[in-house]
């Protein structure tokens, strides 16, 4: 697997093809999954290995938003990792375990093993950090731009739904961000009650 040449082959798409639009699935989203992902990674004992097929997930978790729509991009995601990582030395079993980790990042998360639980807490760890709220603004900008959602009460109303339906996976995130993610649901729901 030659992991480098397939992260330069991805950035570059990524910096090359998403649209100005994605202002919070754009590559700087990408490139904060991969990092929390190596950490959960550590924090979770993962061989080096696996290690690998989690980065390189994570580099391709969003891919599919080249195709410029919201609906779907994680099975478009895959069609590009079947495509692209052949060429850098993948074997099939490594492409489908990392197609496996992409796809369970589909919302509602639905991770079966160790590795999609590691991707899919990675994905969304904003959800319990101390930039909650400015990540979650460019994720409202961006649902306006793409006509997915109107106001800043709807925004609201979903974002606690969304929260208190939402669970972490790993035993790491379960520990450092749930009970940070429960004190910004507190705040939105007692916000969300002062609505008419």
């Amino acid at each position: 697997m030659d992991y480098r040449a397939a992260k330069k082959f991805i950035l570059t798409k990524l910096r090359d093809e998403l649209s100005d639009r994605l202002v919070y699935h754009g590559l700087h989203h990408t490139l904060d999954v991969l990092k929390m992902s190596a950490e959960l990674c550590d924090s979770e004992g993962v061989s080096e290995h696996d290690r690998v097929l989690v980065k390189t997930a994570a580099l391709f978790h969003d891919a599919g938003f080249v195709k410029n729509k919201h609906a779907g991009h994680e099975a478009e995601g895959c069609i590009l990792v079947r495509e692209a990582l052949p060429k850098f030395g993948y074997k099939p079993a490594d492409i489908e375990c990392i197609c496996g980790m992409i796809m369970s990042t589909k919302i509602p998360q639905s991770p079966g093993t160790l590795l999609e639980e590691i991707l899919c807490d990675a994905d969304l760890d904003y959800l319990g950090r101390d930039d909650f709220f400015a990540i979650g603004e460019t994720l409202f900008e961006e649902l306006q731009a793409y006509s997915l959602i109107n106001d800043e009460q709807s925004w609201n109303r979903l974002q606690v739904s969304f929260l208190s339906s939402h669970r972490f996976h790993t035993r790491t995130n379960k520990m450092l961000r749930e009970p940070v993610k429960r004190r910004y649901l507190d705040d939105l729901k007692d916000l969300v009650a002062t609505y008419a």
